[in-house]
């Protein structure tokens, strides 16, 4: 398996490369260029307040030197706990100037998750959010944290914002957070201002060094710290720059509503934005009126999403009293994208929307649409320069055929370095040096890849494999679904059976019978959903992806209750 005909090249646009011949700098090397090139262009747009990339690298520098004159070095992690915010971006390009190692923190993380997260890296300093700062107090004296830096939303707000927002902030939270500082606790403007602006000389290696410690989900057991390096992260940065090639450097307007503590919000809303010289326009969290103002007012050009974004947009009931026309493109990951979906987006806006897939492991993205070439429906598109990806057999262990249905394995400069401190983790997840991402799809005589579905995901009912994605794409055409998802539950008599979660366009007062008749008639009946249930709303990430694995332990949960009411 170690040579493959590169069969998808033929497919790429002429203006993409088939293989890219990449700088030899770290991340940041990126911002001091941009500082350069583009040193009054503006980098951050947030809430009004907008900051120069001379301003951002001059900040990053501050705190750079802030870090190590309290002793952090070279590899020392650092944890930065906060929704999208200026200070995010600074914090990230400020710890990896000295060689520290980023630890992206979901600030929605319960203690235990916390605890565990902090212990696992050995996180020696945390940058968080005021709000969450209670949080990390409580298990502050189990993990090796040496100092907190608390900052708050308003601390890079323009005036008045910066002054009526902690009564704003009250009013909705309920929520007054007062947080006494010492030589241990700082907070992040003060710490930030008393900071040296002089370069930093720390050498760090690209290729071998790593840049972030950016923890999975943890489905299948205790959430594993995915290393990846300068190399891996910049390469990924600049294999998106050649796939989005009808973008112009220093030019382009993105909007980041995906949270930065996610490698995909990471990779092409931040650094994209830090290396091509765009400006980027920051939304602390996703609202649908907040985002189609923003395209409207900012000129957004580009939106990278989750689907679960475009569907709340393309539903909202002002979306055609906005002009959404400034939009050239929008990569679409975290989940399948629905052909309905991207129409009519497509159809709003004039832009392009396409799919793409990866994994935290690979940085995140590996195979993509391309955005202004050929499509196939319900294809995730084509592998990125320098990429390779093969299906594996489920039966032989070797290279499928085409079309046959086995493990997509991924090969290519962006895939982790392994798992942080878990030798036996990283071993199971490589075959050779082809990564195995878990997730069961095809490829078709040109190239293109499909999706199945998550290997783990898989329901095996009456001894036929059923794949929740097919049965999902079929309900999202319905007129009246506007979310769905598909899990396995336990049945006596088929082992498994489908189960359909259902949210309704608002209107619609669609029933199970309705459904039920519309599924019969487009899909084999050993696939038709055998239970449905209706809710307002689905548990999801903040990303936007729908948690599957709540639902799962949910039904689990309602069926071991069952069972001891029927014992008892």
């Amino acid at each position: 398996m170690t040579t493959i005909d590169k069969i998808w090249l033929d497919q790429y646009p002429e203006e993409v490369p088939h293989s890219i011949e990449y700088d030899e700098n770290c991340l940041h090397d990126y911002l001091q260029r941009s500082a350069k090139n583009y040193p009054n262009h503006v980098a951050l747009h947030f809430l009004g307040k907008e900051m120069t990339f001379t301003e951002l690298y001059t900040e990053a520098k501050r705190f750079a030197n802030q870090l190590q004159s309290i002793g952090v070095k070279k590899g020392d992690r650092v944890a930065i706990m906060l929704a999208n915010c200026p200070q995010g971006v600074i914090s990230y390009y400020g710890a990896l100037m000295i060689g520290a190692i980023v630890v992206q923190t979901n600030p929605l993380y319960v203690e235990r998750e916390l605890e565990h997260q902090l212990i696992d890296s050995g996180a020696k300093v945390i940058v968080c959010l005021d709000l969450v700062f209670p949080k990390v107090q409580k298990v502050r004296s189990k993990t090796n944290l040496e100092y907190v830096i608390v900052t708050s939303i308003k601390d890079y707000l323009p005036f008045p914002k910066n002054l009526l927002y902690p009564l704003v902030q009250k009013k909705k939270t309920g929520i007054k957070v007062d947080v006494v500082y010492d030589k241990h606790t700082m907070s992040f403007k003060p710490f930030i201002k008393v900071g040296k602006t002089t370069d930093v000389k720390v050498e760090v290696d690209p290729v071998c060094d790593l840049a972030l410690l950016q923890y999975t989900g943890g489905t299948t057991g205790p959430a594993k710290g995915v290393m990846l390096t300068h190399q891996n992260l910049v390469v990924n940065t600049i294999q998106c720059i050649h796939w989005t090639y009808k973008t112009t450097a220093g030019e382009e307007k993105g909007l980041a509503a995906l949270p930065f503590f996610h490698v995909y919000g990471m990779t092409v809303s931040m650094n994209l934005g830090i290396m091509n010289g765009y400006t980027t326009v920051i939304l602390p969290k996703f609202e649908p009126k907040d985002v189609l103002k923003a395209i409207e007012k900012e000129k957004i050009t580009l939106f990278p999403g989750a689907p679960t974004m475009y569907i709340a947009l393309i539903n909202h009931p002002d979306i055609k009293d906005h002009d959404l026309s400034s939009i050239k493109a929008c990569l679409s990951g975290a989940a399948p994208l629905p052909l309905e979906v991207q129409q009519k987006f497509e159809e709003l806006t004039g832009g392009k929307l396409v799919e793409g897939y990866g994994l935290t492991e690979t940085s995140p993205v590996a195979i993509a649409t391309p955005i202004w070439g050929k499509r196939k429906s319900g294809s995730i598109g084509l592998p990125w320069p320098d990429t390779e990806a093969v299906i594996i057999s489920a039966e032989t262990g070797e290279r499928a055929d085409i079309g046959e249905v086995g493990e997509i394995a991924i090969r290519g400069p962006q895939v982790m370095k392994g798992y942080w401190n878990r030798p036996e983790e990283t071993a199971k997840v490589f075959k050779d040096d082809w990564f195995l991402t878990g997730d069961m799809g095809y490829m078709d005589e040109e190239g293109y890849f499909y999706i199945v579905d998550r290997k783990k995901d898989m329901i095996i009912a009456g001894g036929f494999n059923i794949y929740p994605r097919e049965i999902e794409e079929v309900l999202y055409e319905h007129e009246a679904v506007q979310e769905a998802v598909i899990i396995g539950v336990p049945d006596e008599y088929r082992g498994e059976t489908v189960k359909a979660f259902i949210v309704r366009k608002e209107g619609s007062s669609l029933t199970e019978k309705e459904l039920n008749d519309y599924c019969r008639k487009h899909l084999a009946a050993f696939k038709v959903p055998r239970l449905y249930e209706f809710r307002d709303e689905l548990p999801k990430t903040l990303v936007g992806k729908i948690l599957r694995r709540v639902l799962v332990e949910e039904e689990k949960q309602k069926q071991a209750l069952e069972q001891t009411v029927i014992n008892e």
